[in-house]
């Protein structure tokens, strides 16, 4: 996790420090760089906190952590879970203007959600920032990933699927949200697993690349084996 551990939003569902970060480590790339060399990693999931009072939300950031990884092994993946940056399109061209596999944002839940859980987000920004990625970046994939739990419908997680659909996202990851504080929202639901094995064949019937579905799946599970799938899927 890039750029420091406090976050400058307070979602509801979270639970990361929310406050005032600190200045950036400029050498944190070149930090991250080296730890992948010597542990060998070929596929790194590279995410932050959300960082509203940089100008450019950290694509910079991010930039030069996947430029560094590269320069000493070209051969890692690197996926970025990013935040929205702000909606700032030029921020997202920054970011993409290096050489990341896979351009990762979270929509985490329903529409219908955001007023209780993401109150600093919008959910129109965020499938914004899918599709721009996927429009700048056609050789790259798309990828974004929601939780179960929070309050939602079918018929919500339905209309969700169809808008990732809709805005060119390639791989889908559905897990099971729980809490992390007893300050954090209430888990209103814990799905069966079969439950989601029958989202995650929606899903994969509307046409996306990969799909995991599962109580525990995350964001980064699995990630370097569904990039994998998802390759295979294109021939």
């Amino acid at each position: 996790m890039l750029m420091g551990d406090i976050c400058t939003r307070n979602c509801a569902f979270c639970g990361v420090d929310s406050g005032r970060p600190g200045p950036l480590d400029k050498l944190e790339p070149e930090k991250i760089a080296r730890a992948v060399k010597e542990m060998g990693l070929k596929y790194v999931v590279i995410t932050s906190v959300t960082r509203d009072d940089l100008d450019d939300g950290g694509a910079s950031h991010f930039l030069a952590t996947v430029n560094a990884i590269k320069k000493l092994d070209s051969g890692v993946k690197a996926e970025c879970l990013i935040p929205d940056l702000g909606g700032d399109h030029k921020s997202l061209e920054k970011l993409l203007s290096g050489d990341p596999d896979v351009l990762n944002h979270n929509v985490e839940t329903v529409k219908e959600n955001y007023g209780k859980a993401r109150k600093q987000a919008d959910y129109n920004r965020s499938l914004d920032v899918l599709l721009k990625a996927k429009n700048l970046r056609p050789d790259i994939y798309t990828k974004s990933g929601f939780m179960l739990g929070l309050g939602e419908t079918r018929q919500q997680v339905t209309q969700l699927l169809k808008d990732l659909k809709k805005n060119k996202v390639d791989i889908i990851t559905i897990g099971q949200y729980l809490q992390p504080s007893p300050e954090n929202i209430k888990v209103s639901k814990y799905y069966k697993p079969e439950e989601f094995e029958e989202i995650k064949k929606e899903a994969i019937a509307l046409g996306f690349m990969d799909v995991e579905a599962g109580p525990f799946v995350r964001s980064s599970y699995c990630a370097e084996a569904v990039l994998d799938r998802a390759l295979k899927q294109k021939g």
